[in-house]
């Protein structure tokens, strides 16, 4: 493929095993002027596995917004960049959105190199349905502010997907199993990796095992969404549709019938609220 110049190519790297890397990724990092990385140890790793030696610069949580000034400044001058996180998609629960975002206001092409993703892979493998899904990535680390986060998702029908480190999932479960209550669970860890591994069970059972069990690698967690509550049949509805057809002429035991059809409340309810309103 052509490099073009002055463009910032967002390329996913593997999650674990490292022939997941796409060849239109190597020709990428192989080609361009130089490497925004979230950690340039961890990609120079990568790199040297390919044989490729780049021009690297850090672009971490902490100084993205700081270094996307000098990135966007190289890129201006007609220099090409690759974004690259530790693992996965960059600028998806991982540092790069700020830098993306700066490349857009200031007119430079962003492309992305797609790949790996932990969220795609483990919906894939989960068994759940997740045509629909609600990604929520890392849950915040203040104690509230979680607690709050959890509570305003408690109602979404759709799975949510979280991501968790080791040392923080037994907290996580608690936390989980405490708002949302106990609900079904695919745990994704350590995927692509020698020990990875898929535990479908419940919450309840989830924290239980992660009490028993140092946890170890990385998590994706995939938990069910709420239940659909039935609706309550509408009793004032109900009498006010049985008042309406006996005034349009029907008799009252057919006008309750009609009306409990429509609505699911009992027939009988209905013929004895509206006989109480006619005394």
């Amino acid at each position: 493929m052509t490099i073009e110049p002055s463009t910032l190519y967002v390329v996913a790297t593997p999650i674990g095993n490292l022939q997941d890397l796409t060849p239109r990724a190597v020709e990428v990092l192989g080609a361009v002027d130089f490497i925004a990385a979230e950690d340039t140890r961890v990609t120079k790793k990568l790199l040297s596995n390919l044989g490729i030696h780049k021009n690297m610069i850090s672009c971490y949580r902490e100084n993205e917004r700081h270094r996307a000034e000098e990135i966007v400044s190289r890129l201006l001058d007609g220099e090409s960049g690759a974004l690259c996180s530790d693992a996965g998609t960059p600028a998806v629960s991982d540092p790069g959105q700020q830098l993306v975002d700066r490349c857009i206001s200031e007119g430079i092409t962003v492309v992305p190199i797609p790949g790996c993703s932990a969220l795609v892979a483990a919906i894939s493998a989960s068994g759940m349905n997740c045509g629909r899904f609600c990604f929520e990535g890392f849950l915040p680390i203040a104690k509230n502010n979680r607690k709050q986060h959890l509570e305003d998702i408690r109602e979404e029908r759709r799975p949510m997907i979280f991501y968790e480190a080791p040392h923080k999932l037994r907290a996580t479960l608690k936390d989980l199993l405490n708002v949302l209550g106990d609900r079904e669970i695919c745990i994704a860890r350590e995927m692509t990796k020698i020990h990875e591994e898929f535990i479908r069970t419940t919450l309840s059972e989830a924290y239980e095992d992660a009490l028993a069990n140092e946890p170890r690698g990385e998590y994706v967690l995939i938990v069910s969404g709420a239940e659909i509550k039935a609706k309550e049949p509408d009793r004032d509805e109900a009498v006010s549709l049985a008042l309406r057809y006996r005034n349009e002429g029907m008799s009252l035991s057919s006008a309750c019938k009609k009306a409990s059809q429509e609505t699911g409340v009992p027939r009988s309810e209905i013929y004895r609220i509206c006989c109480g309103d006619d005394a």
